[in-house]
């Protein structure tokens, strides 16, 4: 009789402990999908753009007696007003946020002072450009608290629209979501002689994209539940400005377009659709204009385009969704967001502009490695954990590479989400994805590509500057918080027979 009793206990409790899962499954799998189908973001059609677009000044220069060309930028801490009435806490160069655009020619020698007035040490990488390692900025040359860095070396590659950002290994987002960033223009004769827009701040606009998300009146920067990406902002800003709208008197504006966004990726188009020239990516102008409607970002890319205005009308910057990610990125990683992200506004009288010319550059005027020229190739497991199975390590040198030679690198997307690949000193050439051509965006001189999930996408380098054997350069994710967590590498850059040094120190100036 006992035992009956104990078994009918048994059951109940076991029927009771079915019914308590079953509810907790159903109330977890409920929440999922009301997750699942909230999760993507939308800004089209609900903003305002009530706010003309901020355009960095041109920073002033002075010009040594050897002809030098120099700069002082001044790292700070400052506030900002984004919304009436609410005062963000924010950093910047020269000012309370983001930075000047500093601007010069090929050819010519610069000299940037970096003063960091911060309550921390911090560093200023040039993106793009081509200089000696120890001018690099990157995490071995940090700027101490109440320091100051002096680097210098000779602009020597094409005109482009690069950009200048912190690099302190494990802080990188940090730094440059409170808004030390700004652009780096170079200029050159042929550039000079196209009929491209050119009056900056005019009919060529700087359109530095940034997402953010307030609490209150603070930014957030926290990451989206669910996410592995990084950080991802609830809307965007360009220039620092929210809901930005650019009043355009010429026919024809160039817009530069430059990813500063920490984590998001942008495809950019505008909202009716119209086509745009493509005139220049990352590193320089393309050999031709390309037509398209549709160009996509990762952090720190940047894309020159072209845009036709007609008289009185207004068009939309907008970002679309990815193409690429699976339905765990689309849905929790911003593949499926979209964003208006500048009003353009034609005056109902435009000054007339000639079109796109249809050669902007030779194709060796490209200045892109020739894959038949390498001498050896490198293959990069890219992976969230590390590149190559290991996490960065300040003292360790992970490649080393012969100065005058080229190189092919394979780079290899096995984990579970997007990353990109951005490599300091050089613009490479983009051989093929997945074994295919590269559309035209990836046609020009590249510092950084994205690489989807599974993908394979295979790049050329040249190591032509000069060789360091103690000082590296990095290769990394530019998705900053994949950076800050360790998926990043070093490599320098010997004479031939000459082995890598150690490390040293920098841990600060």
């Amino acid at each position: 009789m006992e035992k009956t009793r104990g078994r009918r206990r048994l059951k109940r409790v076991l029927i009771t402990l079915t019914v308590v899962v079953g509810v907790l499954a159903a109330g977890i799998g409920g929440s999922f999908a009301w997750y699942w189908t909230s999760a993507d973001l939308s800004t089209v059609g609900k903003v305002r753009f009530g706010n003309e677009l901020a355009v960095p000044p041109l920073a002033p220069s002075t010009v040594d007696k050897d002809g030098t060309r120099v700069f002082d930028l001044r790292m700070q801490a400052g506030s900002t007003e984004f919304r009436d009435g609410a005062a963000t806490p924010t950093w910047g160069f020269n000012g309370d946020h983001l930075g000047p655009t500093l601007r010069a020619e090929r050819g010519e020698r610069v000299k940037v002072r970096v003063r960091n007035t911060l309550d921390e040490a911090s560093s200023v990488h040039w993106h793009g450009m081509h200089l000696p390692a120890r001018m690099d900025g990157g995490p071995h040359q940090m700027v101490g608290a109440g320091s100051t860095w002096t680097p210098h070396w000779k602009v020597d590659q094409p005109a482009s629209t690069l950009w200048y950002h912190p690099h302190p290994h494990g802080a990188t987002e940090k730094h440059v979501q409170r808004g030390l960033a700004g652009m780096f223009l170079l200029d050159d004769e042929n550039s000079g002689r196209l009929a491209l827009p050119k009056t900056y701040g005019v009919d060529d606009l700087p359109v530095m994209v940034q997402d953010v998300t307030f609490d209150g009146a603070k930014f957030d920067h926290g990451h989206r539940f669910l996410a592995n990406t990084g950080f991802l902002g609830d809307r965007t800003m360009v220039n620092g400005t929210l809901d930005p709208y650019a009043e355009v008197g010429d026919e024809r504006v160039r817009l530069r377009l430059l990813n500063a966004s920490t984590a998001r990726i942008y495809t950019f188009g505008f909202d009716d659709d119209r086509a745009f020239d493509l005139v220049g990516t990352d590193g320089g102008l393309l050999a031709a204009p390309a037509s398209m409607n549709r160009v996509q970002l990762s952090p720190g890319e940047r894309a020159e385009v072209v845009v036709t205005m007609r008289p009185g009308e207004r068009t939309v910057l907008r970002s679309y969704p990815w193409r690429d990610g699976n339905g765990w990125e689309r849905r929790f990683n911003g593949g499926d967001d979209s964003f208006d992200v500048l009003q353009l506004r034609a005056a109902e009288r435009l000054r007339p502009s000639p079109e796109v010319p249809g050669r902007l550059a030779a194709d060796r005027g490209l200045e892109l490695p020739d894959a038949d020229d390498a001498v050896r190739s490198r293959h990069f497991e890219l992976r969230r954990s590390g590149i190559n199975g290991q996490p960065m390590a300040m003292d360790r040198i992970d490649e080393t590479v012969t100065r005058g030679t080229t190189e092919v690198w394979t780079l290899r997307n096995g984990g579970d989400m997007t990353h990109n690949f951005h490599v300091h000193d050089v613009q490479f050439r983009v051989l093929d994805v997945n074994g295919k051509r590269p559309e035209p965006a990836l046609r020009g001189r590249k510092d950084t590509v994205a690489v989807p999930m599974g993908a394979t996408v295979r790049i050329a380098l040249r190591f032509d500057g000069p060789s360091d054997p103690d000082v590296p350069y990095m290769y990394h994710c530019h998705l900053l918080s994949h950076e800050d967590d360790g998926m990043m590498g070093q490599f320098v850059v010997v004479e031939k027979g000459q082995r890598a040094g150690e490390v040293p120190d920098h841990a600060g100036h």
